[in-house]
């Protein structure tokens, strides 16, 4: 996992929080251990706020907070909330004209579409609340 993608900075973010799920973290902190911007941060954890994962405090005393158990929340979970793949298919309408082309189009989105399947399943196995520092 490349380190300063949207899934890296969403688990490291969900690690901490699960470390002590009732504390409210800023986008101003977050980003100082997460080594990025707090824009950037917002819009990744906006995701994961939408999906029901986190929750959002305005106000003086507001930030971010896990909104389920770390129990609760899998590691699929975060991944599917991002709405971004892993794995680089390409879109449906960008189909080929040539047969051949075609033909290996389809059978490799098959395939690809299957290591997507088997990655969301492996990452459904472990919960926030598995993930320990070394």
């Amino acid at each position: 996992m490349k380190r300063k993608s949207r899934l890296s900075l969403a688990l490291h973010t969900l690690a901490h929080m699960a470390a002590d799920p009732q504390k409210v973290q800023t986008s101003a902190q977050i980003a100082g251990h997460a080594g990025t911007n707090p824009v950037v941060v917002r819009r990744v954890l906006g995701k994961l706020r939408d999906a029901g994962l986190l929750t959002a405090e305005k106000g003086h005393a507001g930030g971010w907070r896990l909104a389920r158990k770390p129990e609760l929340v899998s590691l699929a979970d975060v991944y599917v909330a991002l709405e971004e793949s892993l794995v680089a298919a390409s879109k449906k309408e960008d189909v080929p004209t040539c047969s051949l082309e075609h033909g290996l189009h389809t059978k490799v989105t098959s395939i690809l579409e299957d290591v997507e399947q088997s990655l969301i399943a492996r990452l459904a196995e472990t919960s926030l609340s598995e993930i320990n520092p070394v």
